[in-house]
C-alpha cells in the first residue's frame, strides 16, 4: 500500500514539474474575466481584445525563466561537483610475517631460513 502510494505521488509530482505551462493555461482559463479585469496591461486599450493574454503570456515568459535559472544552476553544481578532487585515504595495512616449517618427519625438502640466494660462480 505504501509503495503503491509512493510511486502515485513520484509520478503526480514529476508530472507537475514538467507541465507547469499547463497549469499556467488552465488557471488562465478558469480566472480570464477576473484577469481581463484586475491584471491586464491593456485595459484602457479595448480595440486590441487583449481579455489578460498579455498578462498569460508575461506568466509563461516568467516561468520559462525561472526553468532556464534552475538549469544553469543544476549545470553549475554538476561542474562543482566534477572540478572538486575527492580526497583518497589510503589505509595502512600490517602483514604479519609467517613462516612455515615442514616437520622433520616428510620427504619434503627443508628450507634454512637464514639461507640467501647467491648467483652462480662465473669460472675466470
Amino acid at each position: 500500500m505504501f509503495t503503491r502510494l509512493t510511486a502515485i505521488s513520484l509520478i503526480f509530482f514529476s508530472l507537475a514539474a514538467n507541465l507547469s505551462s499547463l497549469f499556467l493555461f488552465a488557471g488562465y482559463e478558469l480566472n480570464r474575466d477576473y484577469i481581463a479585469k484586475e491584471f491586464c496591461v491593456n485595459k484602457d486599450k479595448p480595440q486590441l481584445h487583449c481579455n489578460g493574454k498579455c498578462y498569460l503570456m508575461k506568466k509563461l515568459k516568467q516561468a520559462e525563466e525561472k526553468e532556464q535559472k534552475q538549469e544553469k544552476q543544476e549545470q553549475k553544481m554538476l561542474v562543482q561537483e566534477a572540478l572538486v578532487p575527492l580526497r583518497i585515504v589510503f589505509k595502512r595495512y600490517l602483514v604479519s610475517e609467517r613462516h612455515f616449517y615442514i616437520p622433520a618427519g616428510t620427504d619434503l625438502p627443508k628450507s634454512d631460513p637464514v639461507s640467501v640466494f647467491h648467483p652462480p660462480p662465473v669460472a675466470a
